[in-house]
């Protein structure tokens, strides 16, 4: 019996409380554990603020440049548009060929000569025509001695008329004889005269003043008159007197461009060269697929180092007098201008800090500066360089 209750007591003292097991004593690693998701959360947005700190809250560095505003009597030697074109003769291109036809003799010229006007260039065989004049001229002299018989039988007939020896018939006789023998010297005279003609045609000579460009045919060829798409041409002329030079402007810089307005032709294979011109044509027609129009402005005085076709750029000079202008008359450096995806102009400027995009009409080069129309005044500060990325970001002055 002291054997059974001994061992109800040891078996009293291993039972557990249930509410010992309902609530058992917190643990001090479960308690660590649930601070961890605070501590990520605070980094998380300790590294946002960082990174909002780098970016949005540091200014962008930028390059600046002042734009300038000058006096607008200036205007009157600045260009206000400028465009590449090329060197051409006012009379454009002269084909010269035979008026009759003939055997190439030999050229009097060679490519590259510059003639004068009258100036012989070719000539051909005349041997043929020289023959045609001596007969012309022949018939002519025979011509001549029956009018001049016909003339002294028309006399003696009113003599004898008067004294009743002639009939009437008879007198009528000798009258139409010489005015037979008159009209046919009249046409052995425009003979003659024709043969002299065509004989002076056998050598081409230069209508006007220019330079030779190509001869068209050797020495022992025939020359025929006309001939299908100037097959019968024999030298290729280029009147240099009247020199031009040709460039096709956009739609949108026509208004910048009236009769008579100063310009600029620099060559380029003369740089340095520096030519006064006028402009003196606009096509009365816009070409439809370039957008363009043709326009032409003349030296004021031929250079001998100018050909044909050569390259140019010309620059078209402005006129405050003639456009109005009393504002003044803006600048600013070339690098500064951009132009967007739209085909517009404008530049970023800098106020207060912020960077903005404005938008501006240009008017041709002066030296490395851009001149300004429209959108500046004059005194803003711009960027150069590297621009900005939005309208309104912050910017500040490069050290």
């Amino acid at each position: 019996m002291e054997g059974k209750g001994q061992l109800r007591s040891d078996l009293e003292a291993l039972r557990m409380d249930r509410a010992e097991q309902a609530s058992p004593p917190p643990r001090r690693g479960r308690a660590r554990r649930s601070r961890r998701p605070v501590w990520i959360a605070a980094g998380a947005l300790a590294l946002g603020i960082a990174v909002w700190l780098l970016l949005g809250g540091r200014a962008r560095p930028v390059t600046l440049a002042r734009v300038s505003a000058g006096d607008p009597a200036a205007a009157a030697d600045v260009p206000v548009l400028s465009a590449a074109g090329y060197i051409v003769p006012a009379d454009k291109i002269v084909e010269i060929g035979s008026r009759v036809p003939g055997r190439v003799a030999r050229f009097l010229v060679e490519e590259g000569d510059r003639v004068t006007a009258g100036q012989a260039l070719v000539e051909l065989d005349a041997r043929p025509y020289q023959h045609a004049l001596d007969e012309a001229e022949a018939r002519l002299a025979g011509a001549r001695a029956r009018v001049a018989l016909a003339r002294q039988e028309l006399s003696r007939g009113r003599n004898l008329k008067e004294r009743e020896y002639l009939s009437p018939e008879e007198l009528d006789k000798r009258t139409n004889e010489e005015q037979g023998a008159s009209a046919a010297l009249a046409e052995a005279e425009a003979a003659v005269e024709r043969a002299k003609l065509d004989l002076d045609d056998t050598v081409l000579r230069a209508p006007t003043a220019g330079i030779v460009l190509a001869k068209l045919k050797d020495a022992g060829e025939i020359a025929v008159p006309g001939g299908f798409a100037g097959s019968g041409d024999l030298v290729r002329l280029a009147n240099m007197q009247d020199v031009r030079a040709e460039v096709d402007v956009n739609e949108s810089d026509l208004g910048r461009i009236r009769m008579g307005q100063r310009a600029e032709v620099t060559p380029d294979a003369f740089p340095d060269l520096r030519l006064a011109a006028a402009v003196v044509k606009l096509d009365p027609q816009v070409d439809r697929q370039k957008g363009t129009l043709k326009i032409e402005v003349k030296l004021a005085a031929p250079d001998p180092r100018l050909l044909p076709d050569m390259s140019a750029r010309v620059s078209f000079l402005g006129d405050a007098t003639a456009s109005g202008q009393t504002g003044p008359v803006v600048q600013l450096p070339s690098a500064a201008v951009r132009r967007g995806v739209d085909g517009r102009t404008y530049v970023w400027t800098v106020a207060d800090g912020r960077a903005h995009k404005v938008f501006v009409r240009t008017a041709g080069l002066v030296g490395e500066d851009v001149r300004v129309v429209d959108g500046l005044t004059g005194g803003e500060e711009v960027v150069v360089g590297d621009p900005p990325e939005d309208d309104g970001e912050r910017v500040a002055p490069r050290p």
